[in-house]
């Protein structure tokens, strides 16, 4: 039977439930860690293992990331504009620095391991971040206003756009595509690109929606919600690679630890051949 890769998955967001959301004989009142569960069914789907990662302190994420094949940041709140030197804007939501500490150090200690990652949202944020770069704060104020990247009222149909992809790029290769629609419920996007990325997808009004290394085998944030329509083709192809990305990069993994440990029980056996050779 084939093996799943282990993918991790970042919770982004913290919060208290309301007593109106609280399940019944439940614990209640406390504080939560959320994650969509679309982000889990697309990555099971595609033939990943999905583990989620709660945000706890970032020295204990080398231990975290050492058993997985692959990271995927997913979204949830703003990046709090302290990372990369930047005054708050009036329309900047709440923001968890606790959280954005602790993902900006799995993105450096995926990139340090080689290790795939699909960054999805704020994830894409937090990557740009990572490298160097800034972000808008608000698309509604800062960006343009020519397309519509997140729905005004709660009550709103979601918000879609079109996206052009770059040719030859990882993550036209992923997507099987270089031009699709895509849903959007971003108010922040990457505006100066950190070091070591470049712009692979842009929306029509010249925002970016897609970031990748070019150095690494797969290394890609989207600023759309892919597993929000994981069923269509061109998402389930994108997380299909990341999964063989990471499939890849666990056996990779697998076969240097097995060449390590027969280095090591080959070298324990000479030296015993040795001391027996030197008693005769």
């Amino acid at each position: 039977m084939l093996m799943r890769p282990l993918i991790g998955l970042t919770t982004s967001e913290i919060r208290e439930t309301e007593p109106g959301e609280q399940i019944p004989h439940a614990d209640a009142g406390r504080e939560e860690i959320v994650l969509g569960a679309g982000y889990i069914r697309a990555l099971a789907t595609a033939g990943g293992a999905p583990v989620v990662m709660p945000p706890i302190d970032p020295d204990a994420v080398p231990s975290l990331l050492a058993g997985l094949a692959g990271v995927c940041p997913s979204g949830g709140a703003d990046v709090d504009p302290r990372w990369y030197g930047a005054e708050r804007h009036r329309e900047l939501g709440p923001t968890l620095p606790d959280v954005d500490r602790f993902e900006l150090t799995v993105v450096r200690e995926a990139e340090r391991l080689g290790m795939p990652l699909l960054a999805i949202c704020r994830g894409a944020q937090v990557l740009n971040v990572a490298h160097g770069g800034d972000l808008i704060q608000d698309l509604g104020d800062e960006g343009g206003g020519s397309v519509r990247h997140r729905r005004d009222e709660p009550t709103d149909p979601v918000v879609w756009h079109e996206v052009e992809v770059e040719p030859g790029s990882v993550l036209a290769c992923a997507l099987g595509t270089e031009r699709l629609e895509v849903n959007s419920f971003h108010h922040q996007a990457p505006r100066g690109v950190g070091d070591g990325l470049r712009v692979v997808a842009r929306a029509p009004d010249g925002i970016v929606e897609g970031l990748e290394a070019p150095d690494a085998e797969f290394e890609l944030g989207v600023q759309w919600h892919p597993e929000g329509f994981a069923d269509r083709p061109e998402q389930a192809a994108l997380f299909a690679a990341f999964v063989e990305a990471a499939r890849r990069y666990a056996a990779r993994t697998d076969s240097r630890a097995r060449a390590a440990s027969s280095s090591q029980r080959g070298g324990s056996d000479g030296g015993a051949e040795i001391r027996a050779t030197g008693m005769r």
